[in-house]
């Protein structure tokens, strides 16, 4: 999560007053920092360029950890820009809009093979032709690999960037045909 924050703050992705989804959020950091990229003070009047608008998901035992860092690490205004709300992947999408989302976050999700399919599942519902998936992941497995072949059969895929002190890879994902990629 702390490699895919750093990227983000680097400026290159605008995330001022989007709609941004983060998947299997754990801590939260990573939906946090995208509520707070953005803000900023003026000398005579308060005035805060807004972050996204950031729906922050795990599953229902992390909730209340998720909803106790969100009140702890956001400014009273902008928490309602923060959403926390469970969301099982492959299940519980009836309660997500199809391709309602500018953005979706994911920092090392990849790690369970018996839950890609559902993942992808889940991404296919979130996303738009529009949307951009980022995902930050080591990977340190044959099933990991396999992950990004299962992703780049229904997405897009490129890898950003690549941090070598953490070996963390982030790719970014979107549909499109695979012919519009050169």
């Amino acid at each position: 999560a702390v490699v895919l924050c750093a990227y983000l703050e680097t400026g290159g992705i605008d995330l001022r007053d989007r709609s941004v989804i983060e998947l299997g959020a754990g801590t939260g950091l990573l939906g946090i920092v995208a509520t707070l990229l953005g803000k900023g003070v003026f000398l005579h009047i308060l005035l805060y360029h807004l972050g996204a608008r950031v729906t922050i998901t795990d599953r229902a035992a992390a909730l209340e950890f998720l909803e106790s860092n969100v009140q702890a690490n956001l400014p009273s205004e902008l928490r309602p820009r923060a959403v926390v709300k469970e969301l099982t992947w492959g299940k519980d999408l009836g309660n997500f809009p199809p391709g309602a989302f500018d953005f979706i976050l994911g920092a090392d999700i990849v790690y369970l093979e018996e839950t890609f399919a559902e993942l992808l599942q889940t991404l296919e519902h979130l996303c738009s032709e529009q949307t951009v998936i980022l995902l930050s992941c080591r990977i340190r497995y044959e099933r990991d690999h396999k992950f990004l072949k299962m992703l780049r059969g229904h997405f897009s895929v490129y890898e950003v960037h690549y941090d070598s002190s953490k070996d963390v890879h982030i790719y970014k994902a979107q549909r499109g045909s695979r012919k519009d990629d050169f």
